[in-house]
């Protein structure tokens, strides 16, 4: 994903959290890795929404659910970073 779209992506997501998800994504190999996975289902949901075909797909509310997992997952890694190291 290009940063530009990553940067918006993360503002919307999470904007009090900017600063680390970087830091996270650039020194967490396992945080990067799901970050990205989030990133591509939402990119594979946005596809298969824009096909007026797919709109009675359950494969899409499918990834909906693996998506907020994902989106879960890295807001329990946020919280428990800033619980053991707050950013100053």
């Amino acid at each position: 994903m290009k940063t530009k779209e990553c940067n918006k992506k993360i503002k919307k997501m999470f904007p009090e959290h900017q600063e680390l998800i970087q830091k996270l994504r650039h020194d967490d190999p396992h945080f990067a890795k799901i970050f990205e996975h989030h990133e591509e289902l939402d990119k594979e949901i946005t596809q298969l929404e824009l096909n007026p075909v797919n709109l009675i797909n359950d494969d899409i509310e499918l990834l909906k659910r693996k998506k907020l997992k994902m989106k879960d997952e890295i807001y329990k890694i946020l919280t428990q970073t800033t619980q053991s190291s707050p950013l100053s």
